[in-house]
């Protein structure tokens, strides 16, 4: 039967339609698993979206993807999302990039093992290991799945732990610009980066306005190329803090824009939008809707405003990171467009 890990994955379920001559009669669905509670599966198929009761669910299981990204597909989207998420302090051994940010979060301070080290595995990571160790900061490792399986599997017999499994999820501009089909609104979004216990957080120049209109009764999104104190504050609150070498990697982009919807002086949601990889993605990331002003549609509206802009100069695809047990964040950026390109897991040094 499935598991909430499974939530972003391709799955089958074989369900019971009806009964003749008093055997059961079934047929299966073929789709993304967008949500699983003690009631419901609910898929995302070809033909749209279905909501299976629990009590009519035969079997279900997770299946292989229906095709997997190239490895120069993996290693690119990552290298996109290291240059929207810069760490100030940087190494390198070979093609693999070293990263720390004073330990704020753990995309910012990891090592991203893609393409060659220039050295056998093993020493590659006593490499890490020992600069990490320099820093007097715990050893991490980001593990783009499956290209970096065999990083992974030398990473187990170190007896390195593992963080919960990050979606790294694209889109083209176009649907999300249009917004998405009318359904639930918005739920609250959590976290991809926060520590270790956290639920997760959805981690993601000229060309455009610096405010986006409402939309449907919505205030304006108002984009500036600074947050401000307001903004900085949400992003604390959710990230634990803000050292100087945060805002480093919020604000050290060529292209980045930080969202904030006000009404009546009051912040009532946030979100940041960078545009990296040649100008070919849009990066999302800290989309959020403060609690007094959630289920009004108001993450759907950051993101909308963000994908303008960043067409405005040029990107055809949004990027994001978020984890696969954020059920909430899930779902809506599935209902947005999103699907799983890859994953990743952020390994610990024991």
């Amino acid at each position: 039967m499935l598991r909430q890990q499974d939530v972003g994955h391709r799955i089958v379920v074989r369900r019971i339609v009806g009964v003749r001559e008093g055997r059961p009669l079934f047929s299966d669905a073929l789709g993304e698993l967008v949500e699983l509670t003690e009631t419901h599966v609910t898929l995302a198929t070809d033909q749209g979206r279905l909501r299976v009761p629990v009590a009519e669910v035969h079997r279900a299981k997770r299946v292989p993807p229906a095709r997997r990204p190239t490895a120069a597909a993996v290693v690119a989207l990552e290298l996109a999302s290291d240059e929207a998420w810069p760490a100030p302090t940087r190494g390198r051994l070979g093609d693999w990039l070293l990263r720390s940010a004073e330990g704020w979060t753990g995309r910012a301070n990891s090592a991203l093992p893609v393409g060659d080290p220039d050295r056998p595995l093993p020493a590659a990571l006593d490499a890490v290991e020992r600069w990490y160790a320099d820093l007097g900061q715990p050893a991490l490792v980001n593990t783009p799945l499956p290209l970096a399986a065999p990083v992974g599997a030398e990473l187990d017999a170190r007896g390195w732990t593992s963080r919960p499994l990050t979606l790294v999820q694209t889109a083209p501009l176009a649907p999300l610009r249009a917004g998405p089909p009318p359904g639930r609104p918005d739920t609250p979004l959590g976290q991809v980066d926060a520590p270790p216990g956290r639920h997760g957080e959805v981690e993601p120049g000229a060309g455009a306005p610096p405010a986006a209109p409402g939309r449907a009764g919505l205030p304006p999104v108002e984009l500036a190329a600074a947050p401000s104190d307001d903004w900085l504050a949400v992003a604390a609150g959710r990230k634990g803090g803000l050292p100087d070498a945060a805002r480093h990697v919020l604000t050290a982009v060529g292209q980045v824009r930080f969202a904030h919807v006000y009404a009546d002086g009051v912040l009532l949601a946030i979100g940041r939008g960078t545009v990296t990889g040649d100008g070919r993605w849009l990066g999302l990331s800290l989309i959020e809707a403060l609690p007094h002003a959630r289920r009004q549609g108001l993450a759907t509206h950051v993101v909308r405003a963000l994908a303008d802009w960043g067409a405005a100069l040029g990107a055809s695809g949004a990027f994001l990171q978020v984890e696969q047990r954020n059920t909430p964040a899930v779902t809506l950026y599935r209902r947005l467009g999103f699907t799983t390109h890859h994953t990743y897991l952020t390994r610990v040094a024991p």
